[in-house]
């Protein structure tokens, strides 16, 4: 079943990414993202590739892995390879459909289209991506 253009944009309005966004800017945001459906065993994510898509899980699990060791499990409502749409480097973990999943899928390209687009949007992401990764970096 097709989510409702509602439906995805309250997935996206929990994304911290997105935290700071208004109804309409999710609504734009929303309108980027496409369903994907992928079996279980399926790799969403290869560590050390190119990112080139942000993901934000809707239904199912996914296992989470660097250098072939398990860091995390996710289910609905979380989100993944968030880096990705804002910068060049490569991905930082294995990301594995532990069972059937079903997604939003937001490449970097029309993201980065709609950043240079809706600089009030391209803002709040910046913002909230500094914040996230604060606490990482000295």
């Amino acid at each position: 079943m097709k989510l409702r253009r509602d439906a995805k944009i309250e997935l996206l309005r929990r994304v911290p990414l997105f935290a700071g966004c208004t109804g309409r800017q999710l609504a734009q945001i929303s309108a980027l993202a496409d369903e994907l459906y992928q079996p279980q065993g399926a790799t969403l994510i290869a560590e050390g590739t190119k990112g080139r898509e942000f993901f934000v899980l809707v239904d199912g699990s996914v296992d989470v892995r660097r250098k072939g060791r398990s860091l995390n499990a996710l289910g609905p409502g979380t989100f993944f390879g968030e880096i990705a749409l804002v910068s060049d480097t490569p991905r930082t973990a294995t990301v594995v459909a532990t069972s059937t999943v079903r997604l939003l899928v937001i490449t970097g390209q029309s993201f980065s289209r709609l950043l240079r687009e809706t600089p009030s949007i391209q803002a709040k992401v910046l913002a909230a991506l500094a914040e996230r990764v604060a606490p990482t970096a000295l």
